[in-house]
């Protein structure tokens, strides 16, 4: 597995994203273990969750608990980056709720903290921006997480750009990550991601394979990312997320999956590599 950075820690170029594997519609927990097996069997070294990603009210961090779970029994658990996040709520009625206030988060770290198992988190993400409470007190909190040694690195999601330069002030600098929805079908986080760029954070693309499932339909605008892949021989998710890597070397795509089958055939994007014309093709598209 190809390597890429978040902040000085060396991860997987491809990562995983868990939420699927907790919310409606999930897998039996099995399957859902299998699932994270396979992606330390293929190299990934960074899993994304979320103290939310839950769908009953009364199973907070149900997604953390699993991951744990997975991480112990497994004999390269210990080499992965888990990626976690506090700011949203699930009522448990599949909605999406928000506190971004100071006590809440400094709350979800430390629950964050027992379900994982661990001293500190390795990544620790504000998940939302709360319209109720100012954006400065709330990373200001995560600040103060890294500061107490809670946390070993500070990102933000779902952040704009004056929001991305504000958090990087606020952190002193030590901002390493930017998690936003960017997909195919879904590019209005161009200007955060090159700012990353610019500026050497990571950009993490959530729910990257938006617009994937219509690749294959005629005269659609995703047909190229089917036509390349059968070209590679692989599939449009895999040419997807090569794509992504051929954008910006800040770029580590976390891909969500619920299927062993789904998760190997995200990780081979890593070793993809798209020619010049591919990828000036799929920027077009």
């Amino acid at each position: 597995m190809h390597t890429r950075r978040i902040g000085e820690v060396e991860v997987s170029a491809i990562g995983l994203g868990a939420m699927p594997m907790s919310i409606e519609g999930r897998p039996d927990e099995a399957r859902s273990l299998a699932t994270l097996r396979a992606a330390l069997d293929a190299g990934v070294t960074l899993i994304d969750t979320a103290d939310a990603y839950h769908r009953d009210a009364d199973e907070v961090g149900h997604n953390e608990t699993l991951i744990a779970k997975a991480l112990a029994a497994h004999d390269r658990g210990g080499d992965v980056l888990v990626a976690t996040k506090g700011g949203h709520l699930r009522p448990g009625d599949g909605s999406w709720t928000l506190d971004g206030s100071p006590g809440h988060l400094r709350r979800a770290c430390e629950e964050s903290l027992r379900r994982l198992g661990v001293e500190a988190i390795g990544l620790y993400q504000f998940h939302r921006p709360d319209p109720r409470v100012p954006y400065a007190e709330s990373v200001g909190a995560v600040r103060e997480l890294l500061d107490e040694g809670k946390i070993r690195m500070a990102g933000v999601s779902n952040a704009d750009p004056e929001q991305i330069r504000q958090a990087d002030e606020i952190l002193g600098g030590r901002l390493v990550s930017v998690q936003n929805q960017f997909s195919p079908a879904f590019r209005s986080s161009e200007p955060e991601l090159e700012l990353c760029d610019a500026l050497g954070i990571a950009f993490l693309p959530w729910s990257p394979f938006g617009g994937i499932s219509r690749a294959a339909g005629l005269g659609s605008a995703y047909a190229p990312f089917a036509r390349i892949a059968e070209t590679h021989g692989v599939s449009p998710h895999r040419v997807c997320l090569a794509w992504m890597l051929a954008r910006s070397p800040v770029v580590v795509p976390i891909p969500g999956a619920s299927r062993p089958e789904s998760v190997r055939d995200s990780a081979g994007a890593a070793d993809l590599v798209l020619t010049a014309d591919e990828v000036a093709e799929l920027d077009a598209a």
